[in-house]
């Protein structure tokens, strides 16, 4: 049997995050008895140990959070509790890989890493930052036996910047569908005082670059009804314009929702789907959205258009927002088509096995 370290991620079982949700989903049914996965776990972050979860092993990293400025010395510090017993180590991002050429000189063994969606690029990060994470990156890039890229764009850059091939593999989206009988689901509306079919959804982080007052400003503008969730307590971005926009009757701005029910019930009874996002790759909350058959208005970037392979509708201003509200798609099952095509977890599983299993 294949013995197979995780790296990278917060742990098991997923509280949040896309890496997260990735592991929650390649473990358990979707795995296979060839592979004995170890998840890499934070020990400051769970309160309660467990041995094992869905069948892969659990181990703890004292002393560090995976998130934020501690994910540095936590992914090293899992790379070297990961040096022996372990046939293929995958690596979750780049944060840690800046030790990469010391760990290649302790572990010889496969080495498959997933760069995530370009961190370097995102406007948040100090300008020492962005250069921390593109070495990084350049280190993960160059010391991977395999590289991952979630999205077709990122593979394309991978290749550009350093004239390497990465393998493409996405995310899945099909966890977000749920047995949610009508009833509870019209209590979820009623709650929230709004009609099934009558509104626009949008759930993300509170960020610039998600393009967030750009979807306000366009609501704003059209009239049309908005359920807008997200962290609207986080940042100064994020408090401006929950004072700008929360009187506005046409729009909700709900704090982040943890109730999948709830989650469940907002995404199947909009109308259509906003989706702000101008960086990283092949992003979650698109790939779930896409699973429920509704028409999507995408921030206009290679990595949407490649997710949605052009059949999506597309703005870069507030005002194309707003024409293609008004203009009311209803082709939502083409979206719904192409998820259970490329974004069902059975898929991205069988995909990560293949490239494990694959240097025997």
């Amino acid at each position: 049997m294949t013995q197979v370290a995780i790296v990278g991620i917060q742990g098991v079982p997923t509280k949040y995050g896309g890496f997260e949700t990735l592991v929650e989903n390649i473990i358990g049914n979707n795995c296979c008895s060839e592979i004995c996965y170890t998840v890499f776990c934070s020990g400051k972050d769970y309160a309660t140990r467990m041995k094992s979860y869905k069948g892969a092993r659990l181990k703890y990293v004292p002393l560090f959070h995976a998130n934020g400025i501690q994910s540095t010395p936590y992914d090293i510090l899992s790379m070297l509790k990961c040096l022996r017993g372990y046939d293929a180590v995958v690596i979750l991002g780049v944060s840690g890989c800046i030790f990469l050429p010391i760990f290649r000189l302790l572990y010889r063994k496969y080495l498959i890493v997933n760069i995530d969606g370009l961190e370097h690029r995102r406007a948040k990060w100090s300008k020492f930052a962005k250069w921390f994470l593109r070495t990084s990156e350049a280190m993960a890039v160059h010391h991977a036996d395999v590289i991952i890229a979630d999205n077709k764009g990122i593979q394309d850059y991978v290749w550009n910047t350093y004239q390497k091939k990465a393998e493409l593999v996405a995310y899945g989206g099909d966890h977000a569908q749920r047995d949610v009988t009508e009833e509870r689901q019209n209590e979820i509306l009623k709650r929230y005082g709004i009609d099934s079919g009558c509104y626009a959804v949008s759930v993300c982080r509170i960020e610039p670059e998600n393009n967030c007052h750009l979807i306000l400003k366009a609501f704003a503008t059209a009239g049309e009804n908005l359920v807008f969730v997200g962290n609207w307590e986080r940042s100064e971005y994020s408090r401006r314009l929950k004072k700008e926009y929360q009187d506005r009757q046409n729009i909700q701005m709900l704090d982040s929702v943890y109730d999948l029910d709830v989650l469940y019930a907002l995404r199947n009874q909009c109308r259509c789907y906003i989706h702000g996002h101008s960086a990283g790759g092949t992003n979650p909350s698109l790939v779930e959205a896409m699973f429920f058959g509704k028409p999507i208005l995408a921030f206009d970037v290679i990595y949407n258009r490649e997710t949605t392979e052009n059949k999506a509708h597309y703005f870069k201003t507030s005002e194309e927002l707003v024409k293609l509200l008004h203009s009311r798609p209803k082709d939502g099952c083409k979206m719904q088509e192409i998820a259970t095509k490329r974004y069902t977890w059975s898929f991205i599983a069988r995909q990560y096995r293949m490239l494990i299993l694959s240097h025997k």
